[in-house]
């Protein structure tokens, strides 16, 4: 257990060998996450995650867990819960913009030069604002059903909707693409 191998010094963890999980904690964690979900290929970048997790706790100055390998096998269970929800959002979203390509034909050098620089705006909004403005816009659904979809309040989208079309617009004029 990492508790044994754990000094206290200067307010912070300092583990002996420089590894927050032994072996049989590392393999726990590889199945709950397998058990999860999480691809084969998938199963080192969430043993990394609960490492990190374990290191942010003790670099924050906060107590080593009663037990670090329950307290670790919850991690994996909720990093292979996050792993299942961005997986099934990404899929979707992806369906939308499939579906939304299928449907709509270049219709000259004009859109295609205002459909590259909403692109590069798109880019450069934070994601909570790309989403919205991609499902209201592109995949066409109303405020309610993305309120409902992504788990805010229809404010937060009317919010969300505004400020990013706000930064849209500002984008395209100063590129003087509009």
């Amino acid at each position: 257990m990492l508790r044994g191998r754990i000094r206290r010094g200067r307010g912070a963890y300092v583990a002996a060998d420089d590894d927050p999980l032994d072996a049989a904690q590392e393999r726990r964690v590889r199945a709950v996450l397998a058990l999860g979900g999480v691809p084969q290929a998938d199963l080192p970048d969430g043993v990394q995650q609960v490492r990190l997790r374990l290191l942010e706790r003790a670099a924050s100055g906060r107590e080593a867990p009663r037990d670090v390998s329950a307290w670790a096998a919850v991690v994996a269970s909720n990093l292979a819960m996050d792993w299942h929800r961005a997986k099934r959002r990404q899929e979707r979203l992806g369906e939308r913009l499939a579906a939304l390509r299928q449907t709509q034909a270049p219709s000259g050098e004009e859109t295609s030069v205002l459909s590259l620089a909403v692109a590069r705006g798109l880019d450069r909004l934070p994601d909570a604002q790309r989403q919205v403005v991609v499902l209201r816009f592109y995949a066409d659904l109303p405020v309610r059903s993305i309120a409902e979809q992504l788990g805010v309040p229809e404010g937060t989208v009317k919010s969300r909707l505004h400020s990013a079309v706000r930064a849209l617009r500002a984008r395209l004029h100063e590129d003087e693409v509009v």
